[in-house]
């Protein structure tokens, strides 16, 4: 064992045979078709106007992915430890020279890995429904308007606009971010959860309270009369579970407004940070836990 803190071969190895087993899993691969198929089929839901079926085509695509990257994460982590445990891989490799922090490291390593692949490719699906929409739609209108030159050139550029914007980029890597966030926050809860099912509930009701805190907050506190100890209990809440609606800006960049990068990056650094402490959090918890 050398004197380094961590051991990247040790960690690669971990998160590659986690990765690994995680996509041989059946349930994976039927969230991914549904995935998928909502996807796919977002571009024949509508036959509204050509600025109407984009802007549902965008938001039906980027709603399905949230919501799959955080199933995904969550019930990709919750079987982790409980796996492990149940089949008894966790011994085998914990009495060899790792360390908790490294095997839990690897772990979370395997689930990211999972989120960016499944991520990449509902990414590279949904942008080609999009571009093939795009060109289906100015080859309808060059026909239509083939006799207007000022009209023809004006509807082809309205409709560039409303296809492809450059922050559906960003956007779905807010939605990566908000499922790393969710896996650390799960492989936390299962250091001390009993089976991956209570590590499911609990990582879900989380995920609740992260959505739901801040109209709980301000409806709490717009009152008269607030209560000490009701201004403590918000401010552990939101101390405690982070603002998952933060997360939630493709309603904005469906409907044309452009984000700006200083709002992206403070995002991308909130999901870093309650990602370093949950799971700095669950290698205290891992290691005092007798297994």
């Amino acid at each position: 064992m050398n004197g380094a803190f961590l051991t990247p071969t040790r960690i690669q190895a971990i998160g590659r045979n986690t990765f690994t087993e995680l996509v041989r899993q059946k349930v994976f691969y039927f969230l991914l078709i549904f995935g998928l198929i909502v996807i796919g089929n977002s571009a024949f839901l509508a036959k509204f106007s050509f600025q109407e079926e984009f802007q549902m085509l965008k938001d039906v695509s980027l709603g399905a992915m949230s919501v799959f990257l955080s199933l995904l994460s969550i019930l990709a982590t919750a079987t982790l430890l409980p796996r492990d445990l149940e089949d008894r891989t966790i011994f085998t490799i914990l009495s060899k020279p790792v360390p908790r922090y490294e095997y839990l490291l690897g772990k979370l390593l395997g689930v990211v890995i999972l989120l960016t692949v499944s991520t990449l490719i509902m990414g590279l699906l949904f942008l080609g429904v999009l571009f093939l929409r795009e060109n289906m739609a100015l080859g309808e209108t060059r026909i239509s308007l083939a006799g207007s030159p000022q009209e023809l050139a004006a509807a082809l550029a309205e409709i560039k606009k409303a296809a492809f914007s450059w922050d559906l980029i960003p956007a779905m890597a807010i939605l990566l971010m908000k499922g790393i966030l969710l896996s650390s926050l799960t492989l936390l809860v299962s250091t001390f959860a009993t089976s991956g099912i209570f590590a499911i509930l609990v990582s879900a009701s989380a995920y609740f309270i992260g959505h739901l805190q801040v109209t709980a907050r301000e409806y709490w506190m717009s009152g008269i009369g607030i209560h000490w100890w009701t201004r403590i209990f918000t401010a552990f809440v939101a101390l405690l579970f982070p603002d998952l609606q933060a997360f939630n800006l493709s309603d904005d960049i469906v409907a044309g407004t452009a984000l700006p990068m200083g709002i992206f990056w403070q995002t991308i650094a909130l999901g870093a940070v309650y990602t370093s402490v949950y799971y700095a959090v669950a290698c205290f918890v891992f290691e005092s836990r007798e297994l």
